[in-house]
């Protein structure tokens, strides 16, 4: 596929007008809709061939989250397609102000292997709602998938309104090198500033949904029990290679071996036979050496076990963590989980606030000032009370990073307005033309601009 050709057919497409109507956005939103439910299988058997993914998890992480959100936007579009008239100063006066939203143009969405389908098909979303046209990028790294949404991709859509390029790293660049209206990002740090470099040269606007080590706090007066469910939840699913997932534990001293065997008893629920083999495994070799590689020299007290065959690697809870090792350097993606003791609070949050910002904050307790202090002190792009992931499982928030962790935010009304520019529009009469902004400039103008001004 010539890229550049593609590109090019995109942008033509979009000037020909074809995507700005409410009919047209709506009739292919409907399009993705059923294009999702009649591939369900085709995607459900794709993501077991490259992660070895439950349908339950397939469909509760991927496939009914972008549902869900497709009805969303088919129920709300119309609304937040029209004009929004807002005040107008009396300076301006006789007029009227409003905010136009207007489509991009040619959106380019680049997604990661973690999630194939929802971190590709959701922003894809916002971009038809938005009225733009869109190429997808799923990752090399989960090649099944990839192809199972290109295919769903080519048999849905006009190539010149919404295409799939799928391969690796040449692609990307090739892409990258095209001018785009906008760039919608997911995955790592390093390739998210490859990726805003890359859009500095166009001026492009980029939304970048990156990472990093998202802390998890447990204190003494948080449900231990319940804490450690909720948190071997956020480990073993898809096998810890989730964006959000809890990636460091910090625990209060005191309930900390109570920790250890409630987090060894949640995992006994979750497998009561002692198979394993419905939660996923590691992606690639590469990524199973890496993560494997986390673990030489650390203890482990729960887990520890891993199969270089298979690419499995075992939910583990790690104790006697040093902060400088390498677990704590990197985003672990994987179900590894270290821990750190700590006896105050404060203790917990300067250690949070000396790191970079995360995209994800978990506080187990039920001290409502905890709570506060833990809200008040600390940056982070979103998280949840007393439990983990949750909150990007929901239309009616944005999902976003800050700092290190990303820029910009997506999901529900906040996709329309990422795929859309506001237009600010003031529209004046012409049966009056008051002279006191025109030369020559006088005191007396002067003065009837500042009472109009205060």
């Amino acid at each position: 596929m010539d890229i550049q050709e593609l590109v090019r057919a995109q942008r033509a497409y979009f000037l020909s007008g074809a995507t700005r109507s409410y009919a047209f956005r709506m009739e292919r939103l409907k399009k993705l809709q059923r294009a999702l439910q009649t591939n369900e299988k085709l995607l459900e058997q794709a993501m077991y061939q490259d992660f070895r993914k439950a349908p339950m998890e397939v469909y509760m992480c991927e496939t009914g989250m972008v549902l869900e959100e497709v009805r969303f936007h088919l129920k709300h579009l119309k609304g937040w397609m029209r004009e929004r008239t807002v005040p107008t100063p009396l300076a301006q006066f006789h007029a009227k102000s409003f905010v136009s939203p207007e489509p991009y143009g040619v959106a380019l969405i680049i997604s990661p292997w973690n999630y194939p389908v929802q971190l590709c098909l959701s922003p894809l979303v916002g971009a038809i709602s938005g009225g733009n046209c869109a190429i997808v990028k799923p990752s090399a790294y989960a090649p099944a998938t990839s192809a199972a949404i290109a295919k769903l991709i080519a048999e849905t859509f006009d190539p010149r309104y919404i295409a799939a390029v799928e391969g690796g790293r040449a692609e990307n660049s090739a892409l990258l090198s095209q001018r785009f209206d906008t760039i919608f990002f997911t995955g790592s740090v390093a390739v998210g500033k490859v990726v805003m470099e890359a859009a500095a040269k166009n001026l492009t606007p980029v939304t970048l949904e990156l990472g990093g080590k998202s802390p998890v706090i447990v204190d003494k007066t948080a449900d231990v029990k319940l804490a450690a469910r909720r948190i071997a939840f956020g480990k073993v699913l898809n096998a810890g290679q989730t964006c959000v997932e809890p990636d460091y534990l910090l625990i209060e001293k005191s309930v900390k071996p109570a920790f250890i065997e409630a987090y060894r008893q949640a995992l006994h629920e979750f497998f009561p036979d002692g198979s394993m083999d419905e939660m996923p495994v590691i992606v690639s070799e590469k990524h199973f050496a890496r993560v494997t590689a986390l673990l030489e020299g650390q203890t482990a007290v729960v887990g520890g076990e891993f199969d270089e065959k298979t690419r499995f690697v075992a939910p583990t809870l790690l104790d006697g963590v040093s902060p400088d090792s390498p677990v704590m350097q990197e985003e672990i993606f994987g179900p590894i989980l270290p821990m750190l003791e700590f006896s105050r609070l404060d203790e917990a949050i300067d250690f949070i606030r000396s790191r970079e910002k995360p995209l994800a904050l978990y506080l187990f307790t039920s001290d409502q000032a905890a709570e506060r202090r833990v809200l008040d002190t600390c940056s982070f792009g979103g998280g949840c009370i007393n439990d983990t992931i949750i909150h990007l499982a929901t239309t009616h928030m944005p999902f976003g990073g800050v700092g290190s962790s990303g820029m910009g935010s997506y999901h529900g009304k906040k996709s329309f307005d990422t795929f859309t520019h506001a237009r600010s529009i003031v529209k004046k009469s012409t049966w009056l033309d008051l002279p006191m902004r025109y030369h020559p400039y006088s005191e007396k103008k002067l003065g009837i601009i500042k009472q109009f001004m205060k």
